[in-house]
């Protein structure tokens, strides 16, 4: 067990540890293709496809645990939960990157690498796109699951 379990680099002060699974290339290629570290984005499309990606799984948890669970506007207040989630979520984002980020400029070549993120212009585009993608996505699901009975 020891010999696949080491510091990261041979360094026991940076307070990883290199195991296969952190350390393999499947990994590091995973975790590259997230919408958060992936090349060529602008900050509006990374916020768009995270708040995509959120909105559309908050929906069920609303929905089938919720107080109205076992009636007949379960799918509607779920929904309207998860958009107040979604409106509570992007003023967080949003105050966190007013106290964070205090550059408000981006250079033209870097504004589709991810330091483009690291500004107080780019966490701005960042939020809105999480904004329309959430609301998006929840409103996807949304329809998805009023119409489900008619797929099938």
């Amino acid at each position: 067990m020891s010999n696949f379990i080491k510091p990261y680099n041979n360094d026991p002060f940076v307070g990883h540890l290199s195991t296969p699974v952190t350390a393999s290339s499947t990994t590091k290629v995973f975790l590259g293709n997230l919408p958060a570290y992936r090349q060529g984005l602008s900050p509006l499309l990374r916020g768009l496809e995270i708040g995509m990606a959120h909105g559309y799984f908050l929906l069920g948890p609303f929905e089938k645990l919720g107080p109205l669970r076992n009636s007949s506007a379960a799918l509607l207040a779920g929904f309207l939960s998860t958009v107040g989630l979604i409106i509570i979520l992007t003023m967080c984002l949003y105050i966190y990157g007013g106290a964070s980020f205090q550059t408000e400029e981006v250079n033209s070549s870097e504004r589709l690498s991810t330091k483009a993120l690291q500004t107080r212009e780019g966490w701005e585009q960042f939020t809105g796109g999480f904004l329309v993608g959430a609301c998006g996505g929840a409103g996807f699901s949304y329809l998805i699951l009023l119409n489900f009975s008619s797929f099938f």
